[in-house]
């Protein structure tokens, strides 16, 4: 199931056994969801150590963002900027999901990203001028990790609060369905283990308190969700990862200027 959500999450390569079977573990396989931000944290966080010494934390920091964009081949910033299309131009639910399911990016998808990814490279930026993490190679690694894992999870709990809005258009409704409710303990587990680590490393106890403004903007986003198109798609769980990562850089940047 792991392979699994690799292939589905990311762009690493897989054996392509895994491409015939996966259909049957999809549903099961969103319990390492968060594992996949291990990975993309781990990248970012290496590289944004390695080019930070040839270029400068601003150049390295765009590195790491374009890394882990590339990793997952922009599929939750995508989804992202189709929220900010659908629920930008349309006014009904069928209005909302058509615009969703166009390929094509409008003005409200382009300036959506642009300021998503603005935000995100100030956000991290401030961090690290504020937790002096530029001078820790494993600060670094542990934040990168925690955000991407958390925000992962997010997603997992409008999963798992929601219905799919549109399970009879959806190819991929297996990738979408709730599977069995060990898998949200799963993920979980996945999510606290380096959120512990950093809050120990750092010396912060209170780091765990930013799960509480990470999974109220998830409640918040899944309701509006719901309010307008009866649920959540693939798209509007990409908008989750994408704005509760940021939620985390925010919440990071309080902690260690006041707590």
């Amino acid at each position: 199931m792991f392979f699994t959500a690799l292939a589905f999450y990311s762009r690493l390569p897989v054996p392509h056994s895994v491409h015939q079977h996966s259909a049957q573990f999809l549903p099961d396989a969103i319990r390492y969801f968060p594992l996949i931000g291990w990975i993309a944290g781990l990248l970012a966080g290496l590289v944004y150590t390695g080019a930070t010494y040839l270029f400068g934390d601003s150049v390295a920091l765009l590195l790491a963002m374009a890394s882990t964009i590339l990793l997952t081949g922009a599929f939750h910033e995508d989804g992202f900027a189709d929220v900010c299309d659908g629920f930008g131009g349309g006014w009904t639910k069928e209005r909302i999901l058509l615009i969703m399911k166009d390929s094509r990016l409008g003005t409200y998808g382009v300036v959506g990203l642009l300021l998503l990814l603005s935000l995100k490279f100030a956000a991290v930026q401030k961090l690290i001028g504020v937790a002096l993490l530029a001078e820790d190679v494993y600060m670094v690694m542990t934040v990168f990790i925690v955000a991407h894992t958390l925000s992962r999870f997010a997603a997992i709990t409008v999963v798992y609060n929601h219905s799919y809005a549109r399970i009879e258009e959806s190819k991929a409704s297996g990738a979408i369905a709730k599977g069995r409710p060990v898998n949200l303990f799963i993920g979980g587990l996945f999510t606290l283990l380096p959120l512990v680590a950093l809050a120990i490393y750092a010396g912060k106890p209170f780091i765990g308190i930013i799960i509480f403004p990470v999974l109220l903007l998830a409640m918040y986003l899944g309701r509006y969700f719901k309010k307008w198109i009866g649920g959540y798609t693939g798209d509007c769980l990409g908008a989750v990862q994408q704005l509760t990562e940021l939620m985390i850089y925010l919440s990071l940047i309080v902690i260690w200027k006041f707590i």
